[in-house]
Order: C-alpha cells, then structure tokens, then sequence
C-alpha cells in the first residue's frame, strides 16, 4: 500500500500541475479581441485613444493572459518606436469568468506621420509556444503638420529683408537731404 501512493502521489500531482497549466494555456484559445474604433484620422502631436474588449468564450475563468499595444508602419516608409506611442503597453489581465470580458484603453500620441497600424496581442503570460490572439487592426491615418515657423526662423526670414530695406529707404533720404 505504501508503495502504491508513493506512485499515485507524484502522478496526480503531474496531473494536476497539468491541468492547471492547461487552463492557462488555453484561456488564450478561449478568448475573443476586439477594437475600437476601427481607424483613426489625426495628425502629428495628437493624442488619441484605442480600446480593446478582451471576451472569455469558454466555460472556465480565464488566468495568467497578457495585452499587449503593437504599434508598426504599414506602409513600411517611417520607423515607428512603440515606445514613444504610449508608456504602457503591456497590461497583466485580472481573471475573467466564463462569459464575460475586461474593456481596456490605451492612450496614445502620434508621432509620425503616414500609414500606421495599431493591434492588441493576447498571450498566455506562461510564455507557451502558442499564438497570439489578436484583435483587428486599427489604421491610424496621421497627417504631417505644415508650419511656417520651423525651428523660429520665420521672423528672421521676414524681418531681415525689412529692415535691410528700412535702412536703404533712411540712407537714401538722408543722402537727398544733404544734397538738396
């Protein structure tokens, strides 16, 4: 008898450890991504936001799932640095029961100007070799902002030739008052 739970023992041990790491595992199977909204029209230095409702399909609480903002150039002509986009990018999901989602939001600044991409990723945070589960990509459209003052040049550009021309204009009348 001592023998035979020396052997169990360690079994439903595994067993359960399997278990375990399988509901975690395919909590991230389960669950359901989406965005909103869906595109985005703004233009360099505008902050914007995108949220993201992850939804729990199957019949068991989900645990241990990561979000996380990816942030890239869809036309492949800007470096993008997700970093500079929004500081948090990676949020540690509370448990979601059966049925039921989590709403998340994440602020956001436009850096660059074109054709940018936006995606929340949802993964197991046991690090499993599994795929993502994604959510639709939003398409940010960001404009490139015109100035006429880059870098406070503007006012040297206008008031030089001015006063170039101010100061010809007072010489020349001067030289006329002397010699009339």
């Amino acid at each position: 008898m001592t023998r035979f739970r020396a052997v169990v023992a360690p079994l439903l041990a595994l067993v359960a450890a399997l278990a375990s790491a399988g509901t975690a595992s395919s909590a991230a199977t389960n669950v359901r991504v989406s965005t909103q909204p869906a595109s985005v029209a703004t233009s360099i230095g505008q902050k914007f936001a995108v949220r993201v409702t992850v939804t729990n399909k199957g019949s068991a609480p989900t645990r241990g799932l990561i979000a996380h903002l990816n942030v890239l150039s869809l036309d492949g002509s800007v470096y993008v640095d997700p970093e500079d986009w929004s500081s948090n990018r990676t949020r540690y999901l509370d448990p979601i029961a059966a049925g039921d989602f989590r709403t998340l939001a994440w602020k956001l600044q436009a850096v660059n100007s074109g054709s940018i991409g936006v995606y929340i990723a949802v993964l197991p945070r046991s690090g499993e070799p599994r795929l993502p589960v994604t959510g639709p990509t939003v398409h940010v459209a960001i404009a490139r902002r015109q100035t006429l003052n880059s870098g406070g040049i503007l006012p040297l550009v206008l008031g030089i030739p001015a006063l170039l021309a101010a100061l010809g204009v007072a010489l020349r009348i001067g030289l006329r008052r002397q010699s009339g």
